[in-house]
């Protein structure tokens, strides 16, 4: 079930004063919250509610409205929840008539909220914010057949991955779910691997390999003890064996990589085991851990019309046919030109079938001045795509879990980074709107001169 939009009474209080009488209508976000298609985008997320079981959720507006402003301000779900309790602009963003001294939800609330939309209303937002992209011209409808595609790394929040301390966790992992299920177990190792982790760290620091290699061989070894106890334990009582698929699945893999650099099946982090290894060529930073996103953006105006996570280390070249779908899919526009940097050659997109032409760097044949200004500003899409990541008060870090999470991380970047672009060029609009005025009502000799009398 769902709480429908909340709706302006017009109704006066006498102890209260309404929130538009109080903050001023001509703040960015108060224009922002007339612009957006609140009952639409009510109608389009109420699909993945249950008509009629359960508590009622809270409004679209509310929830959606708070997802807004967490991307908009790169806050975390607690931080967004807490400073909409403190600013009426929030609270009149998300549809409150009167100023309200609670707060709008519970934050783990907005993480149920996303795991219910999914990636599919996840789009269904970033779709929101081209509609007011166009609405208020900060991108028009030519401007979008024209992109800009790239694909970044999406690293995970994860602590660096090292065997001594993947051997570690999963042992602690193991005697954990031993001790729930009440599994005897020989030994649990918790000070003598604490120790050997010390040592294997303070003996490659001072560049004593062999005895740091030593001693990682000792933590995987105690893994491999406490992986041989429960299974021993679940052949005597074949209940717990489901009960430990799951984590033995993981501790096997990680037995099986540590000292192996050429093992195939590698996990990275115990409570992310989606997380992949990207080397991207990097001088300051070889390798990052986390999922590959792309980014699509309108090559004049550098806005973000597609965002997608994908996982698999898929080539560059392969994910481009998925990019333009999706752009199509949220914009309703079909890309007519995608320039693409080197890292996109075999895309294997035929303009004759799918009426897109690629544009490479340093591609030469069937160029014109026009297009070669357009491969020129590709590069844009690198400073978009660092502007994403790192304005950002969380960091420029994924801190959602799951595949979903991924999914989800990469289109919010998006959203937040547009919403910035909208909510500027709304203020340069009033701006400018209230120093023509000024011009008009000032005496001719008190004409500002740069912006003083």
């Amino acid at each position: 079930m769902l709480r429908e939009n909340p709706e302006q009474t017009g109704q006066d209080d006498m102890f209260r004063s309404r929130l538009a009488s109080i903050i001023d209508m001509g703040h960015e976000l108060a224009r922002l919250a007339g612009l957006v298609e609140w009952d639409a985008l009510a109608r389009d997320l109420a699909g993945f509610y249950c008509a009629d079981n359960g508590r009622p959720g809270s409004s679209i507006r509310l929830m959606a409205g708070l997802c807004f402003l967490k991307d908009l301000r790169g806050l975390s779900d607690e931080e967004v929840c807490a400073q909409w309790r403190e600013n009426a602009y929030f609270q009149y963003f998300c549809g409150e008539e009167y100023l309200q001294h609670r707060l709008p939800v519970e934050p783990p609330s907005l993480s149920i909220f996303r795991k219910r939309i999914g990636a599919k209303g996840a789009e269904r937002l970033l779709a929101e914010t081209v509609k007011l992209g166009l609405k208020t011209g900060t991108v028009t409808k030519n401007e979008i057949e024209k992109v800009n595609v790239d694909t970044t790394v999406q690293e995970k929040a994860i602590r660096f991955p090292t065997d001594t301390q993947l051997c570690h966790k999963a042992r602690e992992e193991l005697v954990k779910a031993a001790a729930r299920y009440d599994v005897p177990l020989r030994q649990t190792y918790v000070r003598k691997s604490k120790r050997a982790v010390f040592l294997a760290n303070r003996y490659m620091a001072a560049r004593q390999v062999k005895r740091g290699r030593k001693m990682i061989k000792t933590v995987r070894n105690y893994l491999g003890r406490v992986i041989r106890g429960i299974e021993r334990a679940g052949e005597k009582t074949p209940h717990l064996q489901g009960a430990f698929r799951a984590e033995l699945a993981k501790a096997r893999t990680i037995f099986a990589q540590t000292l192996n650099p050429q093992a195939a099946d590698k996990l990275y982090s115990w409570h992310a085991p989606e997380t992949e290894c990207i080397a991207k060529g990097k001088a300051h930073k070889k390798y990052e851990f986390g999922c590959k996103a792309s980014i699509a953006s309108t090559n004049k105006s550098n806005f973000i019309i597609g965002a997608m996570a994908h996982h698999g280390k898929p080539y560059d070249g392969h994910t481009l046919r998925a990019v333009l779908e999706q752009v199509e899919r949220l914009t309703g526009i079909k890309p007519r030109e995608a320039n693409a940097d080197l890292g996109y050659r075999g895309h294997g997109i035929v303009k004759e079938d799918s009426g897109c032409e690629v544009i490479l760097s340093r591609q030469k044949r069937g160029m014109t001045p026009a297009k070669r200004k357009r491969q020129r500003r590709r590069a844009a899409i690198e400073p978009i795509i660092g502007h994403c990541k790192n304005d950002r008060k969380v960091g420029p870090r994924n801190w959602l879990g799951g595949k979903q999470g991924d999914c989800i991380n990469a289109i919010a970047m998006a959203i937040g980074f547009n919403l910035r672009k909208i909510l500027k060029k709304i203020f340069l609009w009033l701006l400018a709107k209230s120093l023509s005025w000024q011009s008009l009502t000032s005496p001719a000799h008190l004409q500002p001169v740069c912006g003083v009398y």
